[in-house]
């Protein structure tokens, strides 16, 4: 027999309850066994409290509730493991004395060190495939790697192969909400493969090994092919996961990432073993520069115009460089860009000649601006690594656009109902209705019943106008305020006959 994920069964007390005095504890029935990740206890003033002591009872999860409760609306979130693995969560919402003005909105829970490690691993993972995997491809298209450089590409890809795998764990944590400690649970690396970065983790880490392979090899076609393959894998690994790879169309964005990930590669793993070149002088710093140079716009151009794109996409609308938190890091990144341009111009087109020619002072700036360079190219993967915790606008913009829908389903009739946008304010609702099997269903008359006895709220009635596809609509629709309102849909088949579908819809802030 397969196995189902778990399912709630019963919560004590019970969603929507009014409690005349604070539980002593709280009761999590399901369906069968489960083991609790993260327990947390919101309250009305939107401070939350996690909640370690719980036991199991069968299939009961019973968690003591903390002292010091007081009146007003709580919310308990929960998330827990079933038997075959998968994580599941929900939250019961439930009032002591009286109901408050409206749920409670939980403050920021994010466990600051598992964020402070996926920022740390980030920029490691950034390192070793930008930096190492980058000099691979130097040393395979432009010059053979000083000694330094070889060492330092070697060491980078052996932190980009342990990187790797441990980025799974946290992206794991950050998905169960978990914390650090939480590192040591196999469900924690099994939901981290479970997530689409988990593609992006293996391609990573086959990217170092491919690196390591070439560097392992004698320079010629073989070790260059093996190069060409880890600077692919580099690119395929950024663009199988991230805001950037998931915006649409994604028929153009992943390949602009893709791009945009060789491009850095390519600059940026270039800048150590070009410095020890020219820092060591002779004939074959000078063919280093020269090929360095000839190369090089082949890569920035597609970087840049791949960067334009992206930023476009992602940023929506020109104000929220400064209204977002994603805007203000693209301008914290966009700064030390200009900077990094800058440099690279006044290198190439002030310093690269004379330094090719022989000049010792012009090859003493060439050296101290490319470790400038350096320097600038690790604050911008500091940068990019903080984009992970900071949704882009066009993110946010769709999440606001998003519809509330339900679907009601009986045995006489059934309905699917659609609230654009999901949130209280001005809306539109569509209503698709059926026969209890799909078929369609030839109404005379459909209306739109709305309440919020909650909010005190009485029925709103809204008669539904027939749309040319054959759905119902309800335009200029007007929700006062947000919460879980009672929807229900009145469908008169025939003079005689009147179906009512009744559910709730949750409609956001």
């Amino acid at each position: 027999m397969a196995l189902a994920h778990a399912s709630l069964v019963q919560a004590e007390p019970a969603e929507n309850a009014v409690l005349g005095t604070a539980p002593d504890s709280f009761r999590l029935s399901f369906n069968e066994p489960v083991s609790p990740l993260v327990l947390r206890l919101i309250r009305p003033d939107g401070g939350a409290v996690t909640l370690t002591d719980a036991r199991l009872e069968d299939a009961t999860l019973v968690i003591a509730a903390p002292p010091g409760l007081g009146p007003g609306t709580h919310v308990l979130s929960w998330r827990v493991v079933s038997e075959d693995g998968h994580p599941v969560g929900g939250s019961v919402v439930f009032s002591i004395g009286a109901p408050g003005a409206g749920p409670p909105q939980a403050a920021d829970t994010a466990d600051r060190p598992v964020q402070a490690a996926i920022w740390l691993v980030r920029i490691a993972l950034y390192a070793a495939l930008f930096l190492g995997i980058g000099a691979v491809a130097f040393r395979a298209w432009i010059a053979p790697l000083p000694r330094g450089a070889a060492r330092a590409a070697a060491a980078l890809t052996l932190l980009g192969l342990v990187a790797a795998p441990i980025s799974v764990g946290l992206q794991g944590l950050d998905a169960l909400d978990m914390p650090l400690a939480g590192l040591g649970r196999r469900i924690a690396w099994a939901t981290g493969c479970s997530t689409s970065y988990g593609a992006t983790a293996a391609l990573a880490a086959l990217a170092m090994a491919l690196g390591l392979a070439a560097l392992a090899l004698r320079r010629g076609r073989i070790s260059a092919t093996i190069a060409l393959l880890a600077l692919i894998a580099t690119g395929t690994a950024l663009a199988a996961s991230g805001h950037a790879s998931a915006a649409a169309p994604q028929l153009l964005t992943r390949p602009a990432v893709f791009l945009h990930a060789i491009g850095i590669a390519f600059w940026a793993g270039a800048l150590l073993p070009l410095g020890l070149h020219l820092r060591a002088g002779g004939p074959d710093a000078t063919a280093a520069l020269r090929r360095f140079s000839a190369l090089i716009p082949f890569a920035v151009l597609p970087l840049a115009a791949a960067g334009i794109l992206l930023a476009v996409v992602q940023l929506d609308h020109v104000s929220a460089l400064w209204t977002t938190a994603y805007g203000c890091v693209f301008l914290a990144k966009l700064a030390l860009l200009l900077v990094l341009f800058g440099l690279a111009a006044l290198n190439r087109w002030r310093l690269t000649a004379p330094a090719g020619a022989g000049d010792g002072q012009a090859v003493r700036q060439l050296t101290r601006s490319v470790g400038i360079e350096t320097a600038l190219v690790l604050a911008i993967f500091a940068a990019a690594a903080a984009w992970r915790f900071t949704p882009p606008p066009r993110a946010l913009a769709e999440a606001e656009a998003r519809p509330a829908a339900i679907h009601i389903h009986t045995v006489p009739a059934m309905a699917d109902l659609t609230v654009t946008p999901g949130r209280a304010g001005p809306a539109a609702a569509s209503i698709v209705v059926m026969t209890g099997d799909f078929g369609p269903l030839d109404a005379k008359e459909v209306t739109l019943v709305l309440s919020n006895p909650g909010a005190g709220i009485e029925p709103i009635r809204r008669k539904a106008a027939k749309a040319g596809d054959g759905s119902w609509r309800v335009d200029g629709l007007i929700i006062p305020v947000p919460g879980r309102w009672t929807a229900r849909i009145d469908v008169l088949i025939s003079d005689f006959e009147i179906v009512k579908l009744e559910d709730v819809i949750d409609i956001r802030p």
